[in-house]
């Protein structure tokens, strides 16, 4: 028995959900009485995604500021960076929005048990904008206050850097938090096959297999809205701002778009990434060395398209009115998540709970919508994953072309 465990954990994750979520259809279109039988899984692994949610947002967000705020990392070349990456992320945030609401993937989904409601009266962008700032930051964790807790995390994790020396144990601590984190969702992934045969089978059992009609529209839209943000943002900063040949960064670029389409990983696409910026595109040694890793944290053009193009999905698919509030909520909350997106399994679903909560879904149905798309969510991520490299080389290229265009101008 030990044996046969030990080689259940040894198949890679990706694969163990995929035997779930067959599984999952299965016993939804042969024995659709057992579901709800196995229902409970389900409930248990949604549980578990919404444990979650507030200690990884808030933990990622902090440890990234303190992270980025390395005084080596300071000064126009840092400046300059997440000013960019902070303009490409606002616009790949919106590029998922509008193929959303364009396609409209989610029109029509089924996501177990969630049910279409409305918000409710909406509040005034005065208050919206006034409680971003917490009174009572405790209550707000507990009530899953996103914009506040994103509000605070971000000042703590300042706060923490300007502290100095005092701040670094602090700093220490909130990056080994996130590294905790890290291994505590490890763990949480390891149910995700039986929570998804459960959720599977219950939304197949009741639908049929017109349930993954909106699994292929969502898959659809993903692609289109990697290709919107590399032909409208990554293309013009390419031959106007950093004034290089497309077809020639593209060739030289070619390497670390396959290995992040491969590896799903903005992290292991560095140091290919940084191969090709040294040798290819002959950037200067210290940019291509500042930027690179600061874009492996922040730069997630996929992931902020991603969460914009997966709150529409979502508000489709609960049935919720989306007017211009709500986008420009799913705007501000989507772009300021992606930069806080932590380098763990499926980050994005996490963070998409920072995204909803702001415009009152709650986290019951947040966590049915991750549950509905995590099966499917590995091909999405590897696809998603090329725009994130294709960011971070860009920016790079951009910010080189600048510090030189500065250097030559100086007297």
């Amino acid at each position: 028995m030990k044996a046969l465990f030990r080689s259940w954990l040894n198949v890679p994750l990706w694969r163990r959900v995929m035997i779930g979520l067959a599984c999952g259809v299965a016993i939804g279109l042969l024995w659709p009485v057992a579901a709800p039988w196995i229902g409970w899984i389900g409930e248990l692994f949604v549980r578990l995604i919404r444990m979650l949610v507030v200690p990884i947002v808030f933990v990622s967000i902090a440890s990234g500021v303190t992270a980025l705020a390395d005084p080596r990392k300071l000064g126009a070349v840092g400046a300059r960076t997440v000013l960019l990456f902070a303009a490409t992320t606002a616009c790949a945030v919106s590029i998922g929005m509008i193929v959303g609401l364009l396609v409209e993937p989610g029109a029509g989904a089924a996501i177990g048990d969630a049910q279409a409601h409305a918000l409710g009266t909406p509040k005034s962008v005065h208050d919206q904008l006034m409680g971003i700032v917490p009174v009572n930051i405790v209550q707000s964790l507990a009530d899953g206050d996103m914009l506040a807790i994103i509000f605070f995390a971000m000042a703590f994790g300042f706060s923490t850097v300007l502290a100095g020396e005092p701040g670094k144990p602090v700093a220490a601590l909130l990056q080994a938090a996130g590294r905790v984190l890290f291994h505590l969702v490890t763990l949480v992934m390891e149910v995700t096959p039986l929570g998804v045969m459960a959720l599977i089978a219950g939304a197949v059992a009741e639908n049929g297999v017109a349930v993954f009609t909106n699994i292929g529209m969502l898959a659809l839209c993903v692609v289109l809205g990697v290709i919107a943000q590399i032909v409208l943002v990554h293309l013009p900063l390419i031959k106007l701002a950093a004034r290089l040949s497309v077809r020639g960064f593209f060739r030289a670029a070619f390497d670390a778009l396959v290995v992040a389409f491969s590896t799903a990983s903005s992290a292991a696409t560095l140091p290919v990434a940084l191969r090709i910026a040294l040798e290819d595109l002959a950037i200067e040694p210290g940019v291509a060395s500042t930027v690179l890793p600061i874009g492996a944290s922040i730069g997630k053009d996929g992931t902020a398209m991603y969460v914009g193009l997966l709150s529409v999905f979502s508000l489709q698919a609960l049935g919720v009115h989306v007017d211009a509030v709500t986008l420009a909520l799913v705007l501000l909350t989507g772009s300021l998540a992606a930069f806080g997106t932590a380098p763990i399994p499926s980050a994005s679903l996490f963070m998409l709970a920072a995204v909803l909560a702001a415009v009152g879904v709650s986290a019951e149905q947040t966590a049915l919508v991750v549950g509905f798309v995590l099966p499917f969510d590995r091909l999405l991520d590897m696809t998603r994953t090329v725009a994130s490299a294709s960011a971070n080389l860009t920016v790079t290229a951009t910010v080189a072309r600048l510090a030189r265009d500065e250097a030559t101008a100086r007297p």
